[in-house]
């Protein structure tokens, strides 16, 4: 039976709690017991019993993307240790996620000391785990008492919630179930943090001034604006500015793009032709909350000085950059100049988007034009965007992928909805969709729409179990070639040409897998499908399926080489 006595653990999933985290992944382990115990019986936030820790750290992060806050409980060391990347991840794309734990207690400390004993789990540093997330955190904590234990998790949770990031939490074994003051009622709420004016005001006049003398200014949105809930500003923004706008790959759905400002997605050489031109002739850019990756390394060494950027670091103008100004004063105070200029709103609407079944049809590797049922990375996307469309199940899915050859393709999609896209495209980690799956899932109560390399999946393929556990009817799309497609595009492009004298590097060869077996030993719903009209009958079979994960292998062309790759492998 659950413990009466209200503990630190109680205190941590009160606030969690209240904060809206109503489930929390974890592993466990013999440390951080007292906390998974109070997690079982805690009502109202449920334990998501995961099977490794990457998969229990994914998840988390996708569930801090679509709910503003995740939580993860790892045991020490050989957890927290494993999860690493995970967080790393979660701290470059701006994903809230509380790390759990628990370390040797005061009696094992004291043991050491006597006996020089070397603790299960331990580096034979027992703060290493702290230390080591210091550098993927905004905050990372040991509490060796339960003393000042509800100020200490107030202002770590405060921490991740103001800055979008992850922070780490750990007690001495026994800590978590020592006896501790309940919380008030009263939610945790993000710092307010305030420009200073006289910087506000010198970075909205070298903004303005650019934006004015511009010609064809562009907004170009980022993943920090959703995050930080900015969405509903940035619309004013659009809304006032007339201006048309873009995203990253990694905000990608930071508004809903059905709008007439959308001009689509640009993801460098990966875009569609329309887009490229539409950037390329811009000049100003009012880039919010974007996080600039070498995916965008010629556009920001063509339009460095044209651009107006705002992030949470810091705002720059040109060449004038700008500390102590918040993103949202900035953007609140260019809000007020659009509102007050009558040049405002200039009359701009964006290009419609390609009909289908473009712009997969011009994208698709012209090599297989005379095989009209083959599956290809872009007739996939034609085929699996329209059905979703044609059946009013975009506005009920959330798409989640990892870096793969799929995530440049999927990034010429329209007409998602907002906050509908997770990807790993500025960490770029191979294999975050399917372990992402299930937090996204539960975090967004959507329909995890998953598109995974087969390389990827083999990473995590054991995600799938996770699902099946919680009865989750997310679908992995499996994209089976045999290789790992990205890596080869970037290593050598020419063993994409037909030939049997062109070849693949040994090391980007993937064992061959069995993928029904796997996905009925996991639980899950299995198909397999070689040509377009079984990916159209297993389609329609999955709007069926409620109650279990679907594991759907897409068998394509080894050599299948979308020009979205081409282009960005070329350039």
């Amino acid at each position: 039976m659950q413990n009466q006595q209200f503990t630190v653990a109680d205190y941590l999933l009160t606030r969690l709690k209240q904060l809206n985290v109503t489930d929390v992944f974890q592993i466990p382990g013999d440390y951080v017991k007292h906390f998974t115990q109070a997690l079982e019986y805690f009502e109202g936030v449920n334990a998501i019993g995961a099977v490794n820790e990457l998969d229990a750290a994914y998840a988390a992060d996708a569930y801090g993307r679509t709910r503003g806050l995740g939580a993860v409980s790892l045991q020490y060391g050989v957890s927290t240790f494993s999860a690493l990347n995970a967080i790393a991840g979660a701290y470059v794309e701006r994903s809230p996620v509380v790390v759990i734990s628990a370390c040797p207690g005061a009696d094992a400390r004291q043991i050491t000391k006597m006996y020089d004993v070397l603790y299960h789990h331990s580096t034979g540093n027992m703060a290493a785990d702290q230390e080591i997330y210091r550098h993927v955190t905004v905050s990372a904590i040991t509490l060796s008492t339960s003393v000042g234990a509800p100020e200490i998790i107030d202002d770590l949770l405060i921490a991740a919630i103001t800055h979008k990031r992850p922070v780490y939490i750990a007690c001495y074994k026994e800590v978590w179930g020592e006896p501790c003051p309940m919380p008030p009622d009263s939610v945790l709420q993000p710092l307010v943090i305030k420009s200073d004016p006289l910087a506000l005001e010198n970075a909205v006049e070298q903004a303005w001034s650019q934006i004015i003398a511009a010609k064809k200014p562009l907004i170009f949105a980022g993943v920090e604006v959703l995050r930080n809930g900015l969405s509903g500003l940035l619309q004013q923004i659009i809304d006032a500015s007339g201006m048309l706008y873009t995203t990253t790959s990694e905000g990608k759905t930071v508004l809903d793009e059905k709008g007439d400002k959308f001009i689509g997605t640009y993801s460098d050489a990966a875009s569609i032709h329309e887009v490229r031109k539409l950037v390329t002739d811009a000049d100003c850019f009012l880039t919010f909350g974007t996080i600039i990756t070498d995916d965008y390394l010629v556009f920001i060494e063509s339009k460095y000085a044209d651009m107006v950027l705002a992030t949470t670091g810091q705002i720059r103008a040109g060449y004038f950059i700008y500390e102590n100004v918040t993103m949202k004063d900035f953007m609140e105070a260019l809000l007020h100049k659009f509102k007050n200029d009558n040049a405002y709103p200039i009359k701009t609407i964006a290009p419609p988007p390609p009909v289908y079944p473009e712009p997969w049809l011009a994208n698709s590797d012209p090599f297989w034009n005379d095989k009209p049922n083959t599956i290809t990375y872009n007739r996939f996307f034609q085929h699996s965007i329209k059905f979703l469309d044609d059946n009013n199940l975009l506005k009920d899915i959330v798409i989640t992928l990892g870096v793969s050859s799929s995530l440049y393709v999927a990034t010429n999609a329209y007409g998602l909805s907002q906050g509908s896209f997770i990807s790993s495209a500025a960490w770029q980690c191979i294999g975050f969709e399917t372990g992402a799956a299930s937090g996204a899932q539960l975090g967004s109560g959507k329909r995890a729409w998953t598109i995974a390399g087969d390389g990827g999946f083999m990473m995590v393929c054991q995600s799938l179990s996770t699902l099946a556990r919680n009865n989750l009817n997310a679908v992995i799309f499996v994209m089976s070639n045999g290789v790992y497609a990205i890596e080869q595009v970037y290593v050598d492009m020419d063993s994409f040409k037909p030939g049997p004298q062109y070849k693949f590097d040994a090391f980007d060869i993937l064992p061959k897998w069995d993928y029904l077996p796997l996905a009925k030993a996991f639980g899950a719903e299995g198909f397999r499908v070689t040509t377009i009209s079984e990916l159209k009958l297993v389609l329609e079979k999955l709007k069926k399926i409620t109650d279990k994960p679907s594991l759907v292998e897409v068998v394509i062309p080894e050599k299948d080489l979308p020009r979205q790759m081409y282009r960005l492998g070329k350039e």
